[in-house]
């Protein structure tokens, strides 16, 4: 770890209900995908860690899934997951829609906060899509809720406002070591980032139930035989049943060629090389139930 004096570097964590833009936020301030984006809600499972470094300081975000009521061991997961990064963070970002009036899921948020001795950020993200009147609005039905160190509105997809976030943000951290080197963006291996990038491609092509009942597990990454300067990706997408594995094949496999060919696109840009990409689809009955499921697939709350 790199010593600089006067130099800052901190924790910051990301909370919000699901969709709110808490992705899409993350990826923009880093430069690069390392959260998959989706218009369908709690689209984040674990906890993603992007890292900021700028001139003087060193930021790491900790983008959690959204927090709501959970239904299934994955969502109890999930839930913890949220409240565990509030812990031991220099400053709380609380994120909320600014096209949504205040509801029950951030009024439950607001009380997970409450007592938190963390300076929490009210950010209230997608302004562009919304009048400037409303925004204030907005601010006066938060206010009243909680004590917020600072109220920033900004729009994460445009980037209003964004660099007056992070400015302030750096007011906040203390003084610390360069916890990660300059050019390192993610605490987490490619191969989590590979296996995010494939279920998006299936969030984006499917709906109703089947984009909550999919995993992803890469099963090797390896130079590919044939072929030099190819690396050869074997993954196989879980599903809880058979009709589901059915759909995300789709007819003549047509669904599935789809979301690898869209895969194998972001994962030749994330590792900079030509990719060979295999996809299977296998059904793990009920997954999102069983504990030895959800740690085989890489939800570990040993981790969190």
């Amino acid at each position: 770890m790199q010593e600089n004096k006067g130099y800052k570097s901190g924790f910051v964590s990301i909370v919000g209900r699901p969709n709110v833009g808490k992705s899409t936020f993350l990826n923009r301030v880093i430069g690069q995908k390392i959260a998959i984006m989706s218009d369908k809600p709690q689209t984040t499972r674990n906890k993603v860690q992007g890292v900021l470094t700028q001139q003087n300081s060193q930021t790491i975000f900790i983008d959690t899934p959204g927090i709501h009521k959970p239904k299934h061991k994955l969502g109890e997961f999930m839930l913890k997951t949220s409240r565990n990064a509030l812990r031991e963070v220099d400053v709380i970002m609380f994120m909320v829609n600014a096209e949504q009036a205040i509801g029950k899921g951030d009024e439950f948020i607001i009380e997970l906060l409450q007592g938190n001795k963390t300076p929490v950020f009210l950010i209230i993200n997608k302004i562009d899509l919304v009048h400037p009147d409303e925004l204030v609005k907005i601010i006066d039905s938060y206010k009243d809720k909680f004590d917020f160190a600072e109220i920033i509105p900004i729009s994460a997809l445009q980037g209003n406002n964004v660099e007056n976030l992070l400015s302030t943000i750096e007011k906040y951290l203390p003084e610390g070591p360069q916890y990660y080197p300059a050019d390192q963006v993610t605490d987490h291996p490619e191969r989590f980032i590979i296996s995010e990038l494939i279920r998006e491609k299936v969030l984006h092509l499917t709906r109703e139930e089947i984009p909550h009942s999919i995993a992803v597990v890469i099963e090797r990454i390896k130079p590919h035989e044939e072929k030099e300067n190819m690396i050869h990706v074997q993954a196989t997408i879980m599903v809880e049943r058979d009709s589901q594995k059915g759909i995300v094949i789709g007819k003549r496999g047509a669904l599935l060629k789809e979301v690898g060919s869209r895969a194998r696109q972001d994962i030749e840009m994330l590792l900079g090389s030509k990719v060979y990409l295999e996809l299977w689809v296998k059904v793990q009955k009920d997954w999102r139930n069983k504990q030895t499921h959800l740690r085989d697939f890489g939800f570990r709350e040993d981790e969190y």
